[in-house]
């Protein structure tokens, strides 16, 4: 979709309190937290099915009454108190939040080490007029949230929290409201239904999820042998209809704090992509996608764990995205050299023609699959360290694989590579990626000033 005229920055509400005052989630957060002991206590209940019964049958109608009473006081009592003890605040230096009931627990963020604030919105949250709020911190793997929040208080307090990361002094960041945007590109519905058709797997896996509960429904002596299907059908729907509704109506568009992302029928999320934090990309090429000319790119980014940027593209707008989060990545020219033939066909029968490496003065790219096509890029600046790995029938075929680790915990991998090829490789790649550090400018993303 062409892009549009950025939106002017919406003005911000007024703050809820002073600077560093502790404030309290949203007053509906107690009917979320209600739900631990909840499904704890129906879990014990299906669990002890028949003891349950036999008591519950013993008992008259007003102690059954008070019972229940008496249940739905505590699950009240829980969700209450463990809304009134948790709070938060803004301080010149971190975002505090505390939380627990029995067990304190006390978290300090940085606001120098958040990358990302992304606000989500599931469904009964966007009826109720909430949204909650994960941070995407440096150097920790799970997100610290919250929620929930007004809406207005939740897209204020990310605006502000974005603009303290950025650099900008406590008494700007609160004035500066939500940065403005350009949309770049969005997903039409009908595209991604067509898109899913086309993935084998989603044919895959509505067979196989008919097979089993024919299997079960044909061998199963009691219900609970149906339990063994979850797992299955669970499968099945992450990869059609599940997958349909997480990334419904995908919409990438610009801002000075990254890409943000927008998509969900049911649980809409906002999450931002900052620039300089990516490590790396995958463009994922599906056998009956390429006479479309579409690709799925996927990321690998530090800290974080976003991981599409766009679910289906045309080649074109997918080349444009790269380039704004891999600054003179392109992937149309990359020239691709094959493994070698007379030794890779030995290791790998077949899927060896798979197998193709490219490196440019900015990336080093592996590819690889051939009926799914996957193409892995990494800049030279984000590459951690390199290895060369060679088994024994690889050895005595005279062929190597050359391992490339980035920030992301991932490894793009140059596979069936010959020997001499692979020696000379890695010391380039060392020198290259030494270099390339160097002179690579500051994970900034957002401008102060």
């Amino acid at each position: 979709m062409p892009g549009e005229a950025p939106a002017p920055a919406a003005a911000p509400p007024p703050p809820a309190g002073e600077p560093g005052a502790e404030q309290r989630l949203h007053v509906l957060t107690p009917l979320r937290r209600a739900w631990v002991p909840i499904a704890a206590t129906f879990g014990i209940a299906a669990q002890q099915g028949d003891r349950v019964a036999e008591w519950a049958g013993g008992l008259s109608p007003v102690v059954r009454a008070a019972v229940l009473a008496a249940f739905v006081a505590f699950f009240a009592a829980y969700g209450f108190l463990s809304w009134w003890f948790t709070r938060y605040a803004v301080t010149a230096t971190e975002l505090r939040i505390r939380s627990g009931l029995l067990f304190r627990r006390t978290a300090h963020i940085r606001l120098d080490r958040i990358q990302a604030v992304d606000v989500t919105r599931p469904l009964l949250a966007r009826v109720a007029g909430v949204a909650k709020l994960r941070l995407d911190v440096i150097g920790t793997e799970d997100k610290d949230e919250l929620a929930f929040l007004d809406e207005r208080t939740a897209v204020a307090l990310r605006a502000e929290l974005l603009a303290r990361a950025a650099g900008f002094a406590p008494e700007q960041a609160a004035c500066v409201g939500e940065a403005p945007q350009r949309e770049l590109l969005r997903v039409r519905p009908r595209d991604l239904a067509v898109a899913l058709a086309l993935t084998l797997s989603a044919w895959a896996a509505l067979p196989a999820a008919a097979a089993a509960a024919f299997a079960v429904s044909w061998y199963a002596d009691g219900p609970w042998a149906f339990a063994a299907l979850l797992p299955v059908l669970a499968a099945a729907w992450a990869g059609t209809f599940g997958r349909f509704l997480e990334e419904y109506d995908w919409r990438v568009a610009e801002s000075p704090d990254g890409l943000r992302l927008d998509h969900g029928m049911l649980d809409r999320a906002h999450e931002t992509v900052p620039p300089g934090r990516v490590q790396s990309v995958r463009i994922v090429e599906p056998l009956l996608w390429r006479r479309r000319g579409w690709v799925r790119v996927e990321l690998s980014v530090a800290g974080s764990k976003n991981g599409v940027l766009v679910p289906v593209a045309t080649r074109a707008a997918a080349r444009e995205l790269i380039a704004r989060i891999l600054p003179g990545a392109d992937p149309e020219a990359l020239e691709f050299a094959p493994a070698p033939r007379g030794a890779a066909r030995w290791v790998v029968p077949v899927w060896w023609k798979g197998y193709a490496l490219a490196v440019s003065p900015e990336v080093f790219a592996a590819r690889h699959g051939r009926l799914c096509r996957r193409t892995d890029i990494v800049p030279h600046a984000k590459v951690q360290s390199v290895r060369l790995t060679q088994g024994p029938w690889q050895r005595a075929r005279g062929v190597a694989d050359v391992h490339v680790d980035h920030g992301a915990d991932g490894t793009v991998t140059a596979r069936l590579r010959a020997a001499d090829e692979a020696a000379a490789l890695l010391a380039a790649q060392a020198d290259r990626s030494r270099t390339s550090r160097a002179g690579a400018r500051p994970d900034r993303w957002m401008a102060a000033g």
